[in-house]
């Protein structure tokens, strides 16, 4: 076989299809596996995608990564699991089945039905795990997907039961009551993990209300709220002992008790003015000053220190209410507290709370009014303060997040409901309690995944006891993170967490192993076979189930010590457990533990970071630290968040989501894969159509080198394997783009083995654009000559060998296009290559061919051309137009030597006619540096005159050249150090001369035209047009045309005088005076004149 012509306009979408056809007609990936069955292993733990919606494209950032690095491991020769994992269990899968129903509430969920709600739940995670298997197919993200594994598997579950046994047998399984976020909707609480997550900006109604201080005439305590509802079930307010605490008198003589500093706060000022974390339409938040004029004026009287105010006694605003006046507490009895005959509402006492666990005041001044209103049973602070106070607990909400009895008018009203909101501000205005309202704007945290607000809710869960948490910090530090940054952000978390909850009170989820019994005690059963052994009710029933509900709950058991017979707790389990078990499950932890070993811990993990240092991430660490003392993974790669192209959160509502399946159709795969690959894993990534159209441009430029190559050598019949590179065959550039290659190979090597594909990309870019407009643009006549000569020979084996590197080393990256160029460049080529890209070895770097000195020389000479045509640029003079000479200066005699050599290349790059160095850069320009006052002025302050007045008077030639080699410049004996950001330079050339200068070099151009030279420009001006007419008319490359025109004047004597120029650029055979039935025709402007130019194809090489 030989290579084929390539058309250049490619259809990169219907391309991917093909390639996937491929793959899978051909078992490439099967393949793959085979090759390197065996060999030294390679151990990849897939963190499980949610199984709950098809994907949109911020999950295929992460599934390109774990790809592109899965798929060079197996370049480099190394075994692979291809495990892919789906997160099956949770409240995100019960929410949208609730949906599809049209359910409201749990209620609603128990009427239907516990067993076939959980057999929707199943059905939906295996309709979206089909889809999202195809549609990481489509991603080119190569998995055994015949073996994905499933958070909802036994196996899966009963490595959790057994991971939860050995914590129980060592006494860390508890159950407590405690203050949680809580969702009515869903009826379940949420653990710290979770709650970061559901964050939103919302609009609350806030109040002020006046408590009044017994024994104190007409005083009053005045606190501030955004939760009303907690009203109803104050106990104590709480103040900083240490703050000043102002008396003012209001108009009406009513006395009030506030914070000092905040009379004249502005509050939420900062985010008013910049409107970040503000809604619209919410207008500016008065400063109690202001509220207190606008009751008609107050005046100062007086100020104490908190510490004074501790001990006073004051009547809430709802001690009307039956639960205020039970003693112990309600509905959860303090019986120490009953048994003295303690109420809430005839104990209301102003206290100090102190500090929280790590060290701050716990009440504070600022937003507020330094006087903090709790209730221990609806505030998780108020809690902890209540535990350590041994304050009474008043928990006034149900799973609904309703008023329960004992609470009067307020009993069945939903304390998120804006309804009952202004209810209770109306009835605190009726009362005169109410001082102020006002809609406050702040992040309050809402469910992850119904979108309901939470309330806090005091709660019986069941928790792990973390005091153990320091064998989990100490295998942190064996981790190798990236960004380095995240070991601290563990740390962190690790420092400031609870006990980890692990319960909610759901349906679809792991079925929490603890079985209670009548005497108050429980049991944590650790596998199958265990309840097996233990049950006596319900066995027959759930045997051929899953340990899921409500099966599992028929099973009553007896306890092996006691005897009394037990029942399952209705719980299920945090899924975080369901995720940070995998390392075990997914590996055979308990059924075989040798290939377990073989395979663990994981080399390599990769997660979307933010949220993951206290989810998954710990989740896997907890787990693994308790089970076997080390960490799960060498590895971890974290990365941020896709947004918009304009970086705002992608929404459904806002319009701006776009899901994968429409962008991978639209932009095509490769494109994606480049967009993600290249971003810097800690940054998020701005994702969208017009991004994605610059990426394609950067394909489409390597597929047009690819096409040149293919083109003509399908044209000139070139056989790579009869025509290989031989060193001194080679010129300099063939040798400069070989050598580059290798170091690119080396780079990418490097690159890839720390996780950073990012950099190795951006070195990819950088020599594509100098193979493609460097290489390429500078040798294309080499390919054009019809002459099959050594040069011709030795420029296509040498765009050959880099072609055939280049698509190896982009192939993980680029799996499609670099499958769709070895198919044609490699295999019609070489009857003996791999059968596919993918099949192939990671390129290794060859020695022989890096010469760092010539990259270095050419490097240079690039620059030369580069300040050549930025002069040009700055002077508006075209490159067309040929100039008379070119100058440098340089300092660097062996580089200056390597321009002397290949002068013919600059004067062909700048168009010039003579090429000169000169000894110093002041004959072609001048320079004037100016100090940067704002770098500066920050690190030399008052220096600054001393540095402007050493800028003023020292040689600023020299000082530009200090600065280019050194990359900085020091003044006074080194008393001021200057980098290039703290200087403007400005440059002049010299008059005649367009000039530039950086990187140690400057180059000038003359700018004097004569006749000559004039005439040749406009003949270059000729060859533009021609070459565009050429495209226009859809002729090929290799398509050489006769062609007739009708100029006039100076322009004719110039085709004349650079006729031999003009035919050898345009291909041109034969110029006639007429062309009676031409294949194309078009009008062109030159001098302010129209003229017909007319194109005729006389030969096709075939």
């Amino acid at each position: 076989m030989a290579i084929k012509k390539v058309d250049t306009k490619i259809d990169f979408i219907r391309s991917e299809h093909d390639v996937l056809d491929f793959w899978d007609q051909n078992s490439i990936f099967e393949k793959r596996r085979q090759l390197n069955k065996g060999k030294e292993k390679w151990s990849f733990i897939d963190g499980p995608i949610t199984a709950n919606n098809p994907m949109g494209v911020h999950h295929a950032w992460g599934r390109s990564l774990k790809d592109i690095y899965n798929r060079y491991k197996s370049m480099c020769g190394y075994e692979l699991r291809y495990q892919n994992g789906f997160d099956c269990q949770g409240l995100w899968v019960e929410i949208e089945v609730e949906k599809e129903l049209g359910f409201e509430s749990k209620r609603d969920v128990e009427e239907f039905g516990i067993e076939k709600f959980v057999s929707l739940c199943k059905e939906r995670v295996e309709k979206y795990s089909k889809i999202q298997t195809d549609q990481s197919k489509r991603l080119g993200y190569w998995m055994d997907w015949d073996n994905s594994y499933y958070t909802m598997s036994d196996e899966n579950n009963y490595t959790i039961w057994f991971f939860l046994k050995k914590l129980w047998t060592e006494g860390k399984i508890y159950r407590g009551s405690d203050v949680v976020p809580w969702s009515g909707r869903s009826g379940t609480s949420y653990s710290q993990m979770e709650i970061i997550e559901g964050r939103k900006l919302v609009t609350h109604r806030s109040v002020f209300v006046r408590f009044p201080i017994k024994g104190k005439d007409n005083e009053y305590l005045l606190i501030w709220t955004t939760t009303p509802w907690t009203l109803s079930s104050n106990v104590v307010v709480a103040i900083n002992k240490d703050l000043d605490y102002v008396k003012i008198k209001a108009q009406d003589g009513s006395i009030y008790y506030f914070a000092k500093e905040n009379l004249e706060f502005q509050r939420l000022d900062k985010q008013f003015k910049e409107k970040k974390q503000w809604i619209d339409g919410v207008p500016k938040l008065k400063t109690l000053a202001q509220i207190f004029k606008e009751r008609g004026g107050y005046e100062e009287i007086g100020t104490i220190k908190g510490i004074e105010m501790v001990g006073w006694e004051y009547s809430g605003p709802y001690d009307e209410l039956e639960a205020q006046q039970e003693p112990g507490g309600y509905p959860y009895v303090n019986d120490d507290l009953r048994e003295k005959g303690i109420n809430s509402a005839d104990n209301h006492k102003v206290i100090d709370p102190g500090k929280d666990k790590i060290g701050n005041d716990i009440v504070v001044a600022g937003e507020g009014t330094g006087i903090v209103h709790m209730a221990p049973g609806c505030g998780d602070i108020d809690h902890a303060v209540g535990k350590n106070k041994n304050l009474i607990n008043i928990a006034p909400l149900n799973d609904e997040s309703k008023f329960i009895e004992k609470f009067g008018w307020l009993s069945g009203m939903l304390a998120t409901d804006k309804k009952t909101t202004d209810a209770i501000i109306n009835d605190l205005k009726e009362r005169d309690y109410l001082v102020h309202a006002e809609d406050y704007p702040h992040v309050y945290p809402h469910c992850w995944r119904s979108g309901d607000e939470l309330v806090f809710r005091l709660v019986d869960e069941w928790y792990i006891n973390m005091d153990w948490r320091g064998k989990i910090k100490e295998i942190v530090d064996d981790i190798e993170w990236i960004p380095s940054w995240g070991r601290e952000r563990e740390h962190e978390w690790l420092d400031n967490m609870g006990d980890w909850m692990i319960s909610k009170k759901r349906f679809w989820g792991l079925a929490l192993p603890i079985w209670i019994f009548e005497d108050g005690s429980f049991f944590v059963i650790g596998s199958k076979e265990e309840l097996k052994e233990l049950a006596v009710n319900g066995w027959e029933e759930f045997e051929g189930n899953s340990p899921h509900r409500p099966w599992i709950d028929k099973v009553k058991i007896k306890h092996p010590e006691t005897g009394l017979i037990g029942t399952r707790i209705k719980d299920v389990g945090n899924p975080w457990l369901d995720a940070g078990i995998v390392p075990f499950s997914t590996l055979e932890y308990n059924t075989d533990r040798e290939y377990w070993s073989d395979w663990f811990p994981g080399d390599f993990i990769t997660e979307c970071f933010p949220g993951q240092f206290r989810n998954w991430f710990y989740s896997l660490l907890a787990m693994s630290a308790e089970l076997e003392g080390k960490a799960p993974f060498k590895t971890l790669l974290g990365h941020a968040l896709v947004k918009d192209e304009n970086g705002r959160d992608m929404h459904k509502s806002w319009g701006n989501a776009i899901w994968f399946e429409d962008a991978a159709e639209k932009m095509g795969v490769d494109v994606m894969r480049w967009m993600y690959s290249l971003q810097h894993v800690e940054q998020n990534l701005l994702f969208g159509y017009g991004p994605a159209d610059e990426v394609r441009k950067k394909l489409i430029t390597l597929w047009n080198v690819y096409s040149f190559y293919a083109t003509y050598a399908a044209v000139d019949g070139f056989d790579p394997r009869s025509n290989s590179l031989e060193m001194d065959k080679l010129n300099i550039l063939d040798r400069w783009i070989i050598a580059k290659t290798h170091v690119l190979i080396e780079n990418s090597v490097t690159t890839m083995d720390q996780f950073r594909v990012d950099l190795f990309m951006r070195s990819f870019e950088t020599f594509l654009e100098e193979l493609s407009n460097w290489y390429i643009r500078r040798n294309r006549r080499r390919f054009w000559k019809s002459e099959d000569d050594q040069d011709k020979n030795s420029a296509y084996a040498t765009l050959y060998h880099v072609l055939t590197k280049v698509i190896r080393i982009i192939s993980p990256v680029l799996p499609f296009v670099s499958e769709t160029i070895y198919q044609n460049l490699v295999v019609n080529s070489e009857s003996e290559s791999a059968e596919s890209v993918h099949l192939c070895d990671y390129p290794k770097p060859d020695e022989k061919w890096i010469d760092l000195n010539l990259i270095k020389n050419v490097d240079s000479l690039k620059r030369f051309v580069e300040l050549g045509r930025s002069a040009r640029s700055k002077c508006k003079i075209k490159i067309r137009q040929p100039l008379s000479k070119v100058s440098f200066a340089i300092e660097d005699d062996g580089v200056a030597e390597f321009y002397a050599e290949n002068k013919e290349i600059i004067l062909d790059e700048l168009n010039v006619k003579s090429v000169e160095r000169i000894t110093d850069s002041d004959q072609l320009i001048s320079y004037k540096i100016k100090p940067n006052l704002r770098t500066l002025g920050q690190k030399y302050g008052k220096g600054l005159s001393e540095i402007r007045h050493l800028l003023d008077e020292g040689d600023p030639g020299q000082m530009v050249s200090r600065l280019q080699s050194d990359n900085e410049l020091t003044l006074a004996n080194n008393k001021y150090v200057l980098y290039r950001a703290d200087v403007f330079i400005e440059t002049e050339a010299t008059e005649g001369f367009a000039a530039e200068s950086g990187n140690g070099i400057t180059a000038g151009l003359s700018l004097d035209l004569t006749e000559e030279l004039i005439m040749e420009g406009l003949v270059r001006d000729i060859v533009r047009f021609v070459q565009s007419m050429r495209k226009n008319a859809g002729f090929a490359v290799e398509d050489r045309i006769e062609i007739s025109w009708d100029f006039d004047g100076q322009i004719l004597d110039a085709v004349g005088k650079f006729e031999d120029y003009f035919c050898a650029e345009t291909l041109t055979g034969n110029i006639k005076d007429k062309i009676i039935q031409g294949d194309y025709s078009e009008n062109v402007e030159l001098n302010g004149k129209e003229y017909l130019i007319t194109l005729k194809k006389i030969q096709t090489r075939t």
